[in-house]
């Protein structure tokens, strides 16, 4: 069976500049999806969302745009937006955890309203003829909450559900709960893609022996802290190259480039490195001495300092 490796999108990390940097260096992944388009009540798409998603931005990827909505007007607009760049597919966010989302109905928040979920799917399936996929937790509360919702997706012609096997109060804490996972195989018709801790191969294997009859499979926070494990999985390896600190020295400096060109002022480059390195570190003998000396650094001088301290003790 061939694996499909998809990159779970994460807001403020995983947008086209770091997309295209990845698929550069690294490769392995199959298909990106875009971080969320969030309209807030406003029938209007931000700039930033407009150009990470735009073709020219992403001649050499695949990728789905992703909205989070808990309204079919917004949702109808988003669909007939991206259907005008050229997209055919919209994957609609049921999964992110964080409170200034939940809070609002909207992201794992939104998965106990099965009436609304409801008639959302029923609008937009009447009213536009995107694709829809979606991307979900197995609940807020208790992973029983999606086991009411799978039985209305069953009614529409979704094209995937992608599950993170956690819920949304969890955050990113504690453990995926895979007899949950199982429960969902269980109780629909849909295709089922994984999400949740493939951060090694190894565990990775585990999972593959587990679900046997999932071939797609989404990498979220392991892809950013371990940037070649999707072309490990995909050539069966857990050998890195001879070359690794020199990859990702590279890649590193090109995506500080990048957003260093894009963003206004030290601080901004600073925090966005600062949260990019909270998953780099974790590729580097001491992660937490590591981090330390990135966050220690206290303007752009200093941080090349830090890097350059990183990499060449990383490449002995």
């Amino acid at each position: 069976m061939n694996q499909t490796l998809l990159s779970s999108p994460l807001q403020g990390f995983t947008d086209f500049k770091f997309r295209n940097a990845f698929n550069h260096f690294f490769g392995g992944i199959d298909t990106f999806y875009s971080p969320y388009i969030r309209l807030n009540g406003k029938l209007v798409i931000k700039n930033s969302y407009q150009k990470d998603i735009l073709l020219e931005n992403n001649t050499e990827l695949e990728v789905i745009p992703q909205i989070i909505t808990n309204d079919a007007d917004e949702f109808l607009f988003v669909s007939k937006y991206v259907q005008e760049l050229g997209y055919k597919e919209l994957n609609w966010n049921l999964g992110c955890p964080y409170p200034m989302v939940t809070k609002r109905g909207m992201g794992s928040g939104l998965i106990n309203d099965d009436e609304k979920i409801n008639n959302i799917l029923h609008k937009i399936h009447n009213e536009s003829d995107i694709i829809v996929s979606m991307k979900m937790r197995m609940g807020y509360e208790n992973a029983e909450e999606i086991l009411d919702v799978l039985p209305i997706l069953d009614n529409y012609p979704l094209k995937n559900i992608a599950i993170h096997a956690r819920i949304g109060k969890q955050l990113y804490k504690g453990g995926t709960d895979l007899d949950a996972f199982q429960k969902c195989l269980d109780n629909s018709k849909h295709k089922m893609y994984y999400n949740g801790d493939i951060t090694s191969v190894a565990a990775f294997k585990k999972l593959q022996e587990r679900f046997t009859n999932i071939d797609h499979w989404m990498i979220g926070r392991g892809l950013i802290a371990d940037p070649f494990l999707p072309s490990m999985i995909k050539n069966d390896t857990t050998e890195y190259p001879k070359n690794r600190f020199h990859i990702f020295n590279e890649f590193h400096d090109r995506i500080y480039q990048e957003y260093d060109a894009a963003l206004s002022g030290p601080t901004p480059i600073k925090m966005k490195m600062l949260g990019f390195w909270e998953y780099f570190s974790q590729s580097f003998s001491n992660p937490q001495k590591t981090y330390k000396k990135i966050k220690k650094a206290s303007n752009a001088k200093s941080y090349a300092i830090a890097v350059k301290d990183i990499f060449k003790e990383a490449k002995r």
